[in-house]
Formats: structure tokens, sequence, C-alpha cells
């Protein structure tokens, strides 16, 4: 079906014919007759496949996977595959970015540095087949000699990893690159336990709308600014004694566009006078304009609350920590998550478990002093189990005393032993 013939200089071309028309010619160039008869093989499955309508066979389409673009363009010219689609990186990281609709506008921006980086470092109109691991290496490499955080170079060097591999998905490339390239990143835990008594004195000097917004981070939990400043009065519900916070971060999240909380009794003193203090029809619980401020074409952006923050810190007498507003609800999920079990706080805080431990959970001055005390146990989370008998059944609750009474008439006589553990 196809045959090999070689020029006295070692070119070797492939002939072949699609149902009776005239030869074609597949010019491979100088190579050994072993790799041209292994290019003779996959031709004529090509050829069968193309005459019958037929899908080519899996080992014939890895092959072509695999395949350089120069022989795989000799292949399209004779009509034995589709062309390849060619991009170069800079089309393609834009295209790509430009694509990603279910992500964050204020991601976009981020992924934007990492783009830079590329394009700036290789060349925004190099075709991405040309890239090779080296390239990844000396990329790196570049950005260690300008001195970026390591945590900056690993953002960026997982960026590039995502991009390569949206391009091995669309077929343009086989191989990632970046696939084994990265670096070591580290970061002094920056996590702080601010406690009731230094909030105390920072609520005493704080102007009414901050006492609302340092409430709501501390012992809400709320992310600032997005779901601070997204409160509005109607996600109150006093009757309940619950709060709806809605969440612009997690909203593109099916499910994660808001999330209940109780209202906890440190809130409501604090709540309730910004209620008092509110203007009438106010529809949000944070007055002034920081909302607004807050508001950008790509989202929620920085307003600097920060530099009013330690202003008030400073009239307080407190020394400022790091991360501000983070360790406010990281605190928050630290004290909740020795009071209730870790899945009821993570739902309450809007993150995940994983997510708690990395970045949230901290060992606090009161965890040393419970263990040096001897008290190890966790009071809520290691309740000791309550039994059904004779002894304490005058003391337990009626519907306990009801349904044990209801087991005795069925003549279950082992309660004692078995005892019973409230759900």
């Amino acid at each position: 079906m196809a045959s090999i013939s070689s020029a006295p200089n070692g070119r070797r071309v492939i002939q072949f014919s699609l149902g009776g028309g005239r030869r074609q010619s597949i010019r491979l160039g100088k190579m050994p007759m072993k790799a041209a008869e292994t290019v003779k093989v996959r031709v004529e499955h090509l050829v069968v496949a193309k005459m019958t309508g037929s899908a080519v066979e899996p080992e014939t389409a890895r092959w072509l996977t695999g395949l350089d673009d120069a022989l795989h363009e000799k292949l399209a010219k004779v009509d034995l595959v589709v062309p390849r689609k060619k991009s170069t990186l800079a089309e393609f990281v834009t295209g790509y970015v430009a694509s990603r609709t279910n992500v964050k506008p204020a991601t976009k921006e981020i992924w934007r540095q990492g783009e830079r980086g590329l394009v700036n470092n290789m060349g925004g109109d190099r075709p991405l087949g040309s890239i090779t691991p080296g390239d990844a290496d000396r990329y790196k490499f570049a950005m260690i000699a300008q001195k970026l955080a390591s945590f900056t170079i690993l953002k960026r060097l997982q960026f590039a990893r995502m991009i390569f591999r949206a391009a091995i998905r669309d077929r343009l490339i086989t191989e990632n690159p970046f696939a084994e390239v990265s670096i070591k990143a580290g970061m002094e835990d920056r996590r702080r336990f601010i406690g009731h008594d230094q909030i105390d004195r920072i609520l005493a000097v704080c102007p009414p709308d901050w006492r609302t917004i340092i409430a709501l981070a501390r012992y809400g939990g709320l992310r600032c600014p997005s779901e601070v400043l997204s409160l509005r009065w109607i996600d109150i519900h006093w009757d309940t004694e619950r709060i709806t916070v809605r969440s612009p971060k997690t909203e593109h999240h099916i499910g994660k566009a808001s999330r209940e909380i109780p209202l906890f009794p440190e809130l409501k003193p604090i709540l309730a006078e910004a209620q008092e203090l509110a203007e009438r029809g106010a529809e949000y619980v944070v007055g002034g304009n920081y909302r607004d401020a807050c508001q950008s074409p790509i989202g929620w952006r920085n307003i600097n609350l920060r530099t009013q923050f330690l202003r008030i810190l400073n009239r307080a007498g407190i020394d400022p920590w790091p991360r501000l507003f983070h360790n406010l609800r990281s605190s928050r999920q630290t004290e909740l998550a020795d009071r209730f079990p870790t899945h009821i706080v993570c739902r309450w805080l809007g993150n995940s478990e994983d997510v708690a431990k990395e970045h949230y959970l901290q060992t606090t001055d009161e965890h040393f002093a419970r263990a040096a005390s001897g008290a190890l146990q966790n009071p809520v989370q290691h309740a000791p189990a309550m039994t059904c008998n004779d002894r304490n059944l005058e003391a337990a609750p009626l519907a306990i005393a009801s349904f044990c009474g209801v087991l005795q008439n069925f003549a279950i006589n082992d309660v004692d032993e078995a005892g019973f553990e409230p759900a």
C-alpha cells in the first residue's frame, strides 16, 4: 500500500495512493531505514482510515500525538491528518486567560502578572512547541536573579504549568516544559491570636462604623472588606438569631454565594447599637462610602482600611499585628474550633477544613495553660455519654425518660450496660 524509496545520500521518501489515485510522496529527509519503516506502517494505517472513513486505531493516534510539528505538517499536506493549530506563547496565554469565565476578574489580574513574566522572558512570538524544560529552568533562574520573593516565584511557576497543561489538552504540544520546575517557598508564620481583652480596648476607642467593622471580622469571622461591607440589615434575622453572610469571594462557586452564621452574643449589642445609629432607610450595616470605594470594574479592591485601623490601634495603645483583618477572622475560627466540631465551624466561616488547618487555626496560650493544668479534653467534643438507668432517669429530660420507658416496655433489660448517647 505504501513504499519507501531511498536516495544515495540517505534521504527517504514514502509513496502511497488513496483509492487508486495518483501516488503521493512524503519526503522524510535523512532518516535510518528502521525509523522510515515505522513511519511507513503508520502511513498505511492512516490511509486505511482515510479510505474507509473509520477512526484511526489507538496506537497510531498516540503516535500522532507525540509527532513533531515538521513531520505532522508533511502528513497534513498529503491530507492524511488535520493540520495542527499553531499558536504563539502570547496568543495562547491571552486567549486562555480570556476564556476562563469561571474565575473572578481580580484573579485574572493576578494571572496577568504571570503572563507578563512569561512573555517578557521567553518572547511572545515564540511557538508554544519550541519552549523546552531548559527554557523553564532559565525562567526560574531569571526570577531568582531579580530577587523576587520565593512565594511569588512559586505562584508564577504554577501559572506557567497551568498554561502549558491547557496547551497539551488542546493538542498543541505533547509535554509540559514546566512539569518538573518548582521552588521551595517559605513564609514566616504570621498568624496571631487576638484575644477579647485586646478587642475590648480597641472597640472602646472606635468610631461607630469601625466598631461594627472590627466586631464583624473578629466575632462574626467575616472576610473584610468584601463580606463585612456586603452585609445588609435584612440579612440579620433577630428573631431566629442568625445572620446571612453574602460572600463575593466565593459566589461564583455553586452553593457558595452565601452562608448562615449564628448571631453570636458578642455581636448582638454592637449590631443593635449600629442599627440605632443607622440612617433611616439604610441598606447596609456599615455606612459611609466604604462600599462604593471598594467597588471597581474587576471586583473588590483594597481601599486601605489598614491605615485607619492602624490609627485606631495607636489610639488604643496596642501594637499592630501582621495581617490585621485576616488574624481577626483566624482568631474567631480558632476559638470556635475549641467549642464546636470543625466541620460546623468551617461551614460558618465559609472555608474548608484543609484551608482552616493550613491558614487559620492557631495554637494559643490558653491551649498551653489547659495542657499544663491537665485539662486535656475539649468539654464539648468529649462530652461523656449519657446513660439511661434508674439512678439518672429523674434528672434526664422528659423526652429521654419517655423513650427509656418505651424500651423497657419492650423488655429490654440491658439498658444499664449499653446506655444511650445523645445525638
